[in-house]
């Protein structure tokens, strides 16, 4: 793993999910969520390469617990790619709660990944849908780009952002989690278990202040 945390050109800034629904006062509100927005924009000038993630889901998605009758919200079901929480409708295509956060530095991103489209399969990880097969081209494009370090920040720490690390740093790069520029839903105690996740895959989590920016 590589220790040099001054951005470099073969490094990424990966902003995931910073999005109305999951900031205060949104469907699915990640608690203190906002908060990471003015982290991300001072460390994003720093970087020369930005991707933005963006939650994208049709309205009737299944990870909704609206779309299954008797059902209620952060419960848990089975289907066809295992389990699968059930969520407030959120990040619908083309509302108010799936933009950006008003405050949020978008104008230096390169690529904009949307995730969550397919009506039948959830996506936390900006690089594969839940399934675990079916790949958001993430991949493809930061190899083609040549870049070797991907550098996280952004909502959830303990879904998107995680499942993301993980992601990234079985592909090949070397990641670089920055926990003060993101923030957790924490179910059950999901963020510990994450954090322990990442870790064990390879993923450095680190303080902004650690970054040479």
């Amino acid at each position: 793993m590589a220790q040099d945390m001054t951005p470099g050109t073969g490094d990424v800034f990966l902003v995931i999910d910073v999005q109305n629904d999951f900031c205060p006062g949104g469907a699915l509100a990640v608690p203190d969520g906002d908060a990471v927005v003015a982290v991300i924009n001072r460390l994003a000038g720093s970087f020369g390469h930005v991707v933005l993630t963006q939650d994208w889901h049709p309205a009737g998605h299944t990870s909704f617990a609206s779309s299954h009758a008797g059902r209620q919200p952060f419960e848990t079901i089975e289907v066809a790619y295992g389990a699968q929480t059930l969520w407030p409708d959120h990040c619908v295509q083309g509302s108010a709660g799936a933009a950006f956060h008003r405050d949020l530095e978008s104008t230096r991103a390169e690529l904009i990944i949307r995730k969550g489209y397919d009506p039948a399969i959830d996506s936390y990880s900006a690089f594969y849908e839940n399934d675990r097969t079916t790949a958001t081209g993430l991949t493809g494009y930061l190899r083609t780009r040549g870049f070797e370090q991907v550098f996280m920040a952004g909502l959830a720490t303990d879904f998107c952002v995680a499942f993301s690390a993980i992601d990234a740093a079985r592909e090949g790069f070397e990641v670089v989690v920055i926990e003060d520029a993101c923030r957790a839903i924490d179910l059950e105690g999901s963020l510990a278990a994450a954090k322990t996740q990442m870790a064990e895959a390879g993923a450095r989590l680190v303080a902004s202040a650690a970054l040479a920016v």
